[in-house]
């Protein structure tokens, strides 16, 4: 069965969890929300959510330069404690994410960093676009939330989909680690340079 966006957003709300987890959660559980919540816990998801509320004040510092020398990345990961900062699956994720901002070039570290003024002149753009297709005014707005989303895939560094593995966003990549950490992982911030470009902060 299909699941809807906003049965799909209940259940991150309530948990935290990836929206491509969340949705196979759904569809296993027949659009029961309580059910889904269920199947992530047992799986260890729900609780890596839980545990995004405590403090991160651990992690590392990374840079990375790609091999042209023409991109370079820093990046702050931060995590719980020294230990797990240590750990080779830690260590693997910032490389990972050094990797990632390279190539994928965003703006952004999350959806509510992206300024409102921002956000209403693309929505402003997409309109007049869709309006200038035909497309009856009832259906624009929905139109328009689609490419918003696809806006953020673009610009927002949780929302793009791993360069590494298409099907997961960055945020369920760091959701995994979370899981399998026991800690809670967050990406402070991170700064891209490309030779001869202005710079981008995250």
């Amino acid at each position: 069965m299909g699941v809807t966006m906003e049965e799909i957003r209940v259940l991150r709300e309530q948990t935290g969890v990836g929206i491509m987890d969340c949705k196979k959660a759904l569809i296993e559980a027949n659009g029961d929300i309580d059910e889904a919540v269920t199947i992530l816990r047992k799986k260890g998801l729900a609780t890596a959510a839980k545990k995004a509320g405590r403090a991160a004040n651990e992690g590392v510092v990374s840079a990375y330069i790609h091999h042209n020398d023409k991109i370079g990345v820093l990046v702050e990961v931060n995590c719980e404690t020294d230990f797990v900062a240590r750990t080779d699956e830690f260590r693997q994720l910032v490389k990972d994410l050094s990797m990632h901002i390279a190539a994928a070039a965003p703006r952004y570290v999350r959806i509510e960093e992206v300024p409102e003024k921002e956000i209403a002149a693309e929505k402003e753009i997409y309109a007049s676009q869709v309006k200038a297709e035909g497309k009856p005014d009832h259906i624009v707005e929905k139109i328009v939330e689609g490419k918003i989303k696809k806006y953020y895939e673009q610009v927002v560094l949780l929302e793009q989909p791993f360069v590494k593995d298409q099907d997961k966003k960055i945020g369920d990549v760091i959701t995994d680690t979370v899981a399998k950490l026991g800690e809670n992982i967050q990406i402070s911030r991170f700064t891209r340079y490309q030779l001869g470009e202005t710079q981008q902060n995250g």
